[in-house]
């Protein structure tokens, strides 16, 4: 499961009105370079606020206010939700939302479809990074009442939700689908905010749905449905609640490689939830094969490299971001068995072998984002731009610092640079791609 980061091709302006306040806004989404993540910027404010989009930034919120809220600095923005289930739902990574009030723009006729057609004329560009799954590797669950949310291993991405109301207009519901761009637009993003007509006046009172109106919300009374437009689909209601989940898992910071599941969850329990899948994305990125990156000894180093003494050319790593970038050190001593020929008298680590420990500490690199790397290898496939900047003597300690440029199912490029001393002596990039053992 890899893809490239994407963005937008080019910027977007979207206009309305909030629903809850009711305030007219100005959106202007704006593409945004890799690893930025979504930013919402509010530039009704003098300074303009940025709000990344994290559950660190999303307080716990009661259940009436019915929205996903972001906040900072004693400044909020409301309401985020179908923004972003539209923004994960078709796989952008990556963009930077300007608005000129505190809520975004509510799409028109309540559903997330011409949100989608907007971004089908501006387009969708990949960015050569890789993306940063948060990867579900044993079950994870949040119960409350009657509420309950699980998420699972899978591969892919894959939501399944069961409402249960007693009201009989809306009963049970349950629907089930893998997420990708395709699906959301076919079969999510058209599913409408639903109200129940009781809940109208409570709502009002607290000072809500001031933007709301019979054109972009389901309206159930008593008798049935009071729009004048029938349901999209039968199980419309469902299907809202897991575009309104989607949007709320975006709070997890990355996209997500598993099964959720969800039991009559609402905005106030996904938000918990969310904060509970970021904590544990966090705890994995301290943990790959052999255990936290900077503590990533010898030993962690052989169970997923086959190379062996004396070939073994990397000593620990002492930072890892999978997929990103990779830090590894080589200590060398003049005990190295190639001193004794290179040059006697006048021992210099040789260049090629700068080059294999920094393409070593690469490789480790390149298998952190495929699936049992300890059943694969990786090949090198070519070197360009290589310089060599001074020699590498005995008692030296080579630092290997290594970005991912481009990653493609078949392959990837790589920049690398080695440093004894903060001093760089070495730099390349390298293509390789990995192979079954």
């Amino acid at each position: 499961m890899i893809r490239q980061q994407r963005t937008i091709a080019s910027d977007l302006v979207y206009e309305g009105i909030g629903l809850h306040t009711g305030n007219p806004v100005r959106m202007h989404f704006h593409p945004a370079p890799p690893n930025t993540g979504i930013v919402f910027r509010r530039v009704d404010l003098d300074p303009p606020l940025d709000f990344p989009v994290h559950a660190d930034f999303s307080p716990a919120v009661t259940e009436e206010f019915r929205n996903t809220t972001l906040s900072r600095d004693g400044q909020s923005i409301h309401t985020v939700e179908h923004v972003l289930a539209t923004l994960t739902g078709l796989g952008v990574d990556n963009v930077i939302v300007e608005l000129d009030s505190n809520e975004p723009a509510e799409p028109v006729h309540g559903s997330c479809a011409d949100y989608v057609e907007r971004f089908k004329e501006v387009g969708i560009t990949g960015q050569g990074a890789p993306v940063r799954y948060f990867e579900v590797k044993q079950p994870i669950s949040l119960v409350e009442n009657e509420i309950e949310l699980l998420a699972l291993p899978y591969d892919g991405f894959r939501i399944s939700f069961t409402i249960k109301y007693d009201e009989p207009q809306l009963g049970t519901q349950y629907a089930s689908f893998d997420i990708n761009p395709q699906i959301f637009e076919e079969e999510i993003a058209s599913a409408r905010t639903f109200v129940l007509w009781d809940d109208v006046e409570r709502l009002r009172e607290q000072g809500l749905i001031k933007g709301g109106t019979m054109d972009n919300a389901i309206v159930v009374g008593r008798e049935g449905i009071m729009n004048e437009t029938p349901l999209r689909f039968p199980n419309e209601f469902v299907r809202h609640k897991i575009l309104d989940l989607l949007g709320d898992l975006t709070l997890v910071g990355r996209p997500i490689k598993g099964h959720i599941i969800s039991h009559k969850s609402g905005h106030v329990s996904n938000g918990k939830f969310a904060r509970m899948l970021a904590e544990a994305a966090e705890r994995q990125d301290k943990t790959f094969i052999g255990g936290a990156p900077n503590e990533w000894n010898i030993r962690d180093i052989m169970r997923i490299m086959p190379h062996r003494y004396p070939f073994l050319l990397v000593d620990k790593l002492i930072e890892m971001v999978d997929g990103q970038r990779v830090v590894g050190v080589k200590n060398v001593t003049v005990n190295e068995p190639f001193f004794d020929g290179h040059f006697p008298g006048h021992p210099i680590f040789p260049a090629v072998l700068i080059l294999e420990a920094m393409a070593q500490t690469g490789g480790i690199l390149l298998l952190s984002t495929v699936d049992n790397p300890t059943g694969k290898l990786v090949y090198f496939m070519g070197i360009d731009n290589a310089r060599f900047r001074r020699p590498v003597l005995p008692g030296d300690q080579l630092r290997f610092e290594l970005s991912m440029l481009r990653l493609r199912k078949s392959g990837c490029k790589m920049r690398g640079e080695a440093f004894v001393d903060g001093q760089l002596v070495a730099e390349a990039e390298l293509m390789a791609q990995v192979v079954e053992r």
